[in-house]
């Protein structure tokens, strides 16, 4: 019994400081990020999904238009994957302010919620990922980082009930 509860102490110290970096941490690293003025205009992307397995397949890219003002805004993505199927989605974007938004998408359950300070921003959300005639409620920990005026560094983390289904990773670039 001892050993049993020794064990579970051990899984719950462990969990415990599994917090990771706040997107405060980033407050005052440059380039600064805002996605209202990066994702405003014509943006494209490329990217490749990295299984729990580490296989990574499908790859993609993106093409994106958002139109955005001091309050928020729209951002429509189109998706092609190396593996044939596309995808569509319209964020809309709302800030409560200069630091925190809300966004909503057709295929995203609730609202996300995001943050940005310094040179990143991070949101989480739960999107609806339709895969072979089913649909899967993922958990989203999205981290963007700017690299550059014309460069982002994207870093999803995919989660179900817990537990990472996978990484998708991307480079957007400012046209």
């Amino acid at each position: 019994m001892k050993r049993i509860q020794s064990i579970i102490a051990g899984l719950l110290f462990c969990l415990s400081g599994c917090g990771g970096p706040k997107v405060e941490d980033y407050s005052g690293k440059t380039p600064a990020m805002d996605i209202r003025q990066f994702f405003n205009g014509e943006v494209v992307a490329v990217g490749v999904f990295i299984d729990r397995s580490g296989m990574a397949d499908p790859s993609m890219s993106v093409t994106m238009k958002g139109t955005f003002d001091k309050d928020g805004g729209q951002m429509y993505e189109e998706f092609i994957y190396s593996d044939g199927r596309n995808d569509k989605r319209t964020w809309t974007i709302r800030f409560v302010d200069d630091h925190h938004f809300i966004g909503t998408a057709h295929d995203i359950i609730g609202e996300a919620k995001g943050t940005q300070y310094g040179n990143a921003v991070h949101m989480e959300y739960v999107l609806r990922v339709l895969h072979k005639g089913s649909s899967y409620d993922m958990s989203m920990d999205d981290w963007m980082y700017k690299m550059d005026d014309k460069t982002i560094i994207n870093r999803i983390t995919m989660s179900k009930f817990g537990f990472k289904v996978g990484e998708l990773i991307l480079t957007f670039s400012k046209l």
